[in-house]
């Protein structure tokens, strides 16, 4: 149990693993502030299932490195290079 938001937050984010966390809540602006705050790569907010094919699916900290899935799933295999040329 936890007294107010932040401290339920707080206690989520305790964990060395982030890959998904759920909140369920009537009030909008509690769930923006717990959207913004708990580090996570996926947030379900009065879903339990928040990912599709074509969303992103990943975890931070010890949950895994980078995300599958969707344009963000292809940045790991592409490098970007700038190059300037002047003739």
């Amino acid at each position: 149990m936890f007294d107010d938001d932040d401290d339920g937050i707080a206690m989520a984010n305790d964990t060395d693993y982030g890959l998904a966390s759920y909140v369920y809540t009537k009030s909008l602006t509690r769930a923006f502030r717990a959207m913004e705050q708990l580090k996570f790569g996926m947030v379900g907010v009065n879903d339990i299932n928040p990912t599709s094919a074509a969303a992103p699916f990943g975890g931070v900290k010890q949950s895994g490195l980078g995300v599958e899935g969707a344009r963000e799933g292809i940045s790991e295999y592409l490098d970007t290079k700038l190059v300037g040329l002047s003739i």
